[in-house]
């Protein structure tokens, strides 16, 4: 199979691109503000509330064809690793608002030219469920940003009943082989956190080509949850408790996967939204990520992890530059909607540079 290379002009922003997004960042302030208000405490303006954060190694590879053994898989080798799993929303909700979730992953030891700002040696892949962004474009973003920003100060049984009937829908659309991410998005079925599969949903480059990531569980224990289902009418944080277990009794493994870029049409740059076909390009293995057994939710780890740390796309290697109109726009809205977190809640940000500065 022929793959295309990466090359500067790949990208299309729109003229008004920088007006939209300065509109995502103002949008998104003002829905942590409320947020603010009624928590008495700043929170990430997504994936706010985790349910694990954990440390582990990633090993790349041996023997990667060229075109995957490129940016920091070009060579085998174990970086130590730090793992965040959260629920979407930009506040923190009962387990009843089932919505997409997060994995946050920043690998540590990782020379190389990184994107203006980054100043240590780190990667991050900040991932979700689903293989795409629904809103597609900043201007998607915008326009749904601004509709989940008025719904922000709704009471959470008005949030359980839209994330429901999402779920409901996709549960219908199942039954002729179909899905809509956007109900996913609201809507995630109860499943267990780590038997859910994790996407980058839009592209970044991939050394001389270009990829979407996803990381897909693989362990037999990980696998046996496909059919769990949390009931949370027994409990509103059901999905940080099921994890937290299971990373007292088992290790966590997944393989980090890269779909490349063959098809410029079926696989549009600027478009989150298109699903790129598995038939045109599949996703192959180009890492693993094993999490061992531990304490996934010790206090003093916690605190760092959700009030100090940052996950970020701008955290990374040049070769792994996020791309397309959505990753334009979160190169932006991550930095801003940090800022404010931080200095709302009078705690001083830190580009983590070490797997030693993560609390036990």
């Amino acid at each position: 199979m022929t793959y295309l290379r990466y090359a500067p002009g790949i990208e299309t922003p729109a003229a008004d691109e920088q007006k939209t997004i300065d509109g995502i960042i103002a949008g998104m302030t003002q829905q942590s503000e409320t947020v603010e208000r009624r928590e008495h405490h700043a929170v990430r303006a997504s994936h706010a509330k985790s349910f694990a954060c954990v440390t582990g190694e990633l090993t790349i590879s041996a023997g990667l064809p060229p075109e995957l053994a490129q940016g920091l898989f070009a060579a085998p080798g174990t970086h130590p690793v730090a793992v965040r799993f959260a629920q979407g929303p930009g506040e923190t909700l009962g387990d009843r608002v089932s919505t997409h979730r997060g994995m946050s992953i920043k690998v540590f030891d990782v020379p190389g030219e990184k994107l203006p700002g980054h100043a240590v040696d780190t990667q991050d892949f900040v991932l979700a469920t689903g293989t795409t962004f629904p809103s597609g474009t900043a201007a998607g973003f915008l326009r749904d940003g601004t509709v989940i920003g008025k719904s922000t100060g709704l009471p959470e049984g008005v949030k359980s009943a839209v994330s429901s009937t999402m779920r409901n829908l996709n549960k219908a659309l199942h039954a002729f082989g179909t899905e809509s991410a956007l109900a996913d998005f609201f809507g995630h079925p109860y499943s267990h956190p780590l038997a859910d599969s994790y996407f980058s949903q839009a592209p970044v480059r991939f050394g001389d080509h270009v990829a979407k990531l996803g990381a897909v569980p693989t362990a037999e224990a990980q696998r046996a949850l496909s059919e769990w289902r949390l009931d949370p009418n027994q409990d509103e944080d059901g999905f940080r408790h099921a994890t937290v277990a299971f990373f007292r009794e088992n290790d966590v493994m997944f393989e980090i996967k890269a779909q490349l870029w063959a098809d410029a049409e079926r696989q549009p740059i600027e478009d989150a939204s298109v699903d790129w076909p598995v038939s045109v390009s599949p996703y192959r293995t180009v890492a693993t990520l094993r999490l061992p057994r531990q304490d996934a939710y010790s206090p003093e780890r916690v605190r760092y992890f959700d009030e100090v740390m940052t996950f970020r796309p701008a955290h990374s290697l040049a070769a792994h530059r996020p791309l397309g109109s959505v990753m334009r726009a979160r190169l932006q809205v991550y930095q801003a909607l940090s800022d404010f977190r931080h200095r709302e809640n009078g705690v001083a940000a830190e580009d983590t540079a070490g797997i030693d500065r993560i609390p036990a």
